[in-house]
């Protein structure tokens, strides 16, 4: 069983710092794009940022500049380093990554619960 545990989130005033971490454990072969999304209330899911394994980045426009994804391979953990925070960036945020649990197995997407950042004086 595939699990993946997001940690960090929380309340911060705007113009603050927040670092998200989520770990995945369980049986598997391969972990390939990890990212996070998040999702305010009302709105849809987007994405925020995804990194490779081999460490290529892709941010929302809305983050760049701000954000900065990273991640430890050894420790099958992505991380998300969020400055300059704004009262738009409040949303529940998700980690996601494309697993593959086997040698002959397929690739899927696995998510975490979910961690509540709110941006707010």
């Amino acid at each position: 069983q595939v699990q993946l545990v997001e940690s960090g989130g929380g309340l911060v005033q705007p113009g603050g710092s927040l670092r998200l971490s989520c770990a995945a454990s369980g049986t598997m072969f391969s972990i390939y794009t990890m990212g996070w999304y998040r999702q305010a209330p009302g709105k849809e899911r987007e994405l925020v940022a995804t990194t490779t394994s081999g460490g290529t980045t892709n941010y929302a426009d809305s983050v760049k500049g701000r954000f900065t994804i990273s991640r430890d391979n050894a420790k099958n953990t992505v991380y998300l380093q969020m400055n300059s925070l704004t009262p738009e960036d409040t949303a529940v945020y998700y980690c996601n990554a494309l697993i593959q649990k086997s040698a002959l197995g397929y690739k899927y997407p696995y998510w975490g619960q979910g961690t509540q950042v709110t941006v707010s004086s």
